[in-house]
């Protein structure tokens, strides 16, 4: 009776030492897997600030079956227009608002540390393209009376 009790607990510590070592390596992995490489990816679509803030305000689910992937692999999107605030977040990131005066929300492009730089020499009110990644659409927000606006990430200017 004892060796079979042995027996149980043996293959149960093994089978438990394997699956804590399965699981930390799959964790290992995807904490490692190297990042999406935006910038060196071709665009997707190329729009205006002012239309894909319509196209979200208009039909959101629609726009977002167009530009969001299921998959977290999001379209690439060249997204042209006049810069109306420039902004860092708390990571040191700027940060600039594509918004016109008629539009009620912008595109906020978040830009990377690699690609900081980039935006030393941009004024308000000038009209400049980005590349970046969408991750979500405008909105009105009925709670605070406000719209939301589109959020772009890992952007950089297009020259």
């Amino acid at each position: 009776m004892k060796s079979r009790k042995k027996k149980i607990l043996k293959i149960g510590a093994i089978l438990l030492i394997a699956g804590l070592l399965i699981g930390g390596g799959t964790v290992l992995y995807m904490f490692n897997m190297p990042h999406r490489d935006v910038q060196s990816t071709s665009v997707d679509f190329s729009i205006t600030a002012s239309q894909l803030v319509t196209e979200y305000l208009e039909n959101p689910s629609q726009a977002n079956e167009k530009y969001l992937a299921d998959d977290g692999d999001s379209k690439v999107l060249e997204i042209s227009g006049t810069v109306a605030k420039i902004s860092e977040d708390f990571n040191g990131q700027k940060v600039i608002l594509l918004k016109s005066d008629t539009d009620k929300a912008g595109v906020s492009c978040t830009f990377t540390k690699e690609t900081n730089q980039n935006v030393s020499n941009i004024q308000i009110e000038e009209t400049v393209k980005i590349k970046g990644v969408i991750r979500s659409g405008a909105s009105f927000d009925p709670d605070l009376e406000m719209y939301e606006n589109v959020i772009v990430e890992k952007s950089d200017l297009i020259k």
